[in-house]
């Protein structure tokens, strides 16, 4: 019987994972092994939804948006919830010890994992559960997220398409802003992270960006406005990341949902800046939230090529031998790390970032 890998799209969807998918299956498939692709995340392992790809199955779908296998960002098997006690309390279970023993029946000896931090805790958990258990399971990462937070690696696949996304959207809310003299603000993925904010802020030109690392002051914003409204440009543009915050205030949660691993759900500052900047110039203003938007559709050319890279390496790392890496970017070049590394920790924008301090020498505000 011919060698199997499990291959894996955890966490949320994102642009290039179905590039990961046929960079990782063909090569497989060539040097003689069966890939099993693994449905909706580790949500196919709990319920035993799996099935062996074909070589048809992975063609054609380099550019294709999403994934083939589905995905779920709440099917963690260390803590999977199967329902509410009478209190109201989600009851979660630990079901490791079943989905290796499905891992085992269909002879997996690799798990390949296109997913975030958390996809990679998973991953190293389960490993660590099956060596104690006595079973040897490998398992390999590919860096998976728009909001390019992973620490070991300088980029994710996604990241580039959300910005892309982002930035064309604050162009277009830019010329409504002018014909009507107002205030647009553009509130942008990211998690605790302002890589998109930052990115796609000062990509489109925004006047003013708001990120996670740096508080902000709703004043220091709304004179900003009013600066520029006095030297007569009678609109101005705010990119605010969704994980943003006041000084000395709490970042803006719209939903809590116990049944996930994450269950913080942020979003709600894009009104709140509006809302204070309205009050305080007598400026209109309104506001966007992009959501899910930005992880929507086809990838652009840059995260094709890196999923591609991404997805070879993994395979790459099989055929060499080694033993739970992650593969990743660092200082522009392909390498790998253990996958411990990202493990519980989120890569945040420096504040002596270089791209920061352009921003800055060109007179965009970052609210503080």
């Amino acid at each position: 019987m011919a060698k199997r890998i499990g291959l894996i799209t955890a966490g949320g969807d994102c642009p290039g994972l179905n590039a990961v998918i046929r960079a990782v299956a063909k090569p497989a498939m060539r040097e003689g092994f069966e890939v099993v692709g693994i449905s909706d995340g580790f949500l196919g392992l709990i319920e035993d939804h799996m099935r062996v790809l074909s070589f048809n199955d992975v063609s054609g779908i380099l550019a294709q948006g999403g994934t083939i296998l589905g995905s779920s960002n709440k099917a963690n098997p260390g803590k999977f919830a199967v329902g509410v006690d009478k209190d109201g309390k989600v009851i979660m279970e630990d079901r490791r010890e079943q989905c290796l023993q499905l891992i085992r029946r269909e002879k997996i000896e690799t798990l390949i994992v296109a997913g975030g931090d958390g996809s990679m805790t998973i991953a190293s958990e389960l490993a660590a559960a099956a060596h104690k258990a006595g079973h040897s399971l490998n398992v390999m990462g590919v860096p998976k997220t728009i909001d390019n937070d992973l620490v070991g690696t300088e980029i994710t696949f996604g990241f580039q398409t959300a910005v892309s996304i982002a930035t064309d959207a604050l162009d277009r809310v830019k010329t409504t802003a002018a014909s009507h003299h107002r205030v647009m603000v553009v509130e942008v993925m990211g998690r605790n992270a302002g890589w998109i904010a930052l990115h796609s802020g000062v990509a489109s030109g925004a006047d003013v960006i708001l990120i996670p690392e740096i508080p902000f002051d709703f004043e220091a914003i709304s004179d900003c406005v009013r600066v520029r409204s006095r030297h007569g440009k009678r609109y101005s543009i705010v990119c605010v990341a969704e994980g943003a915050k006041p000084k000395g205030g709490q970042i803006f949660v719209s939903k809590v949902d116990p049944t996930s691993p994450d269950p913080i759900r942020l979003g709600g500052v894009g009104k709140a800046v509006a809302d204070e900047v309205e009050k305080r110039t007598g400026i209109e203003s309104r506001y966007v939230v992009l959501g899910h938007v930005q992880r929507g559709g086809s990838p652009v050319a840059d995260d094709r090529v890196l999923s591609t890279l991404l997805g070879e390496r993994a395979i790459s790392m099989v055929l060499e031998g080694k033993r739970d890496r992650m593969a990743a970017v660092q200082h522009g070049r392909l390498t790998d790390v253990d996958i411990n590394l990202p493990c519980g920790k989120q890569r945040t924008v420096p504040l002596d970032d270089p791209l920061v301090r352009a921003a800055k020498e060109v007179e965009t505000h970052f609210g503080d």
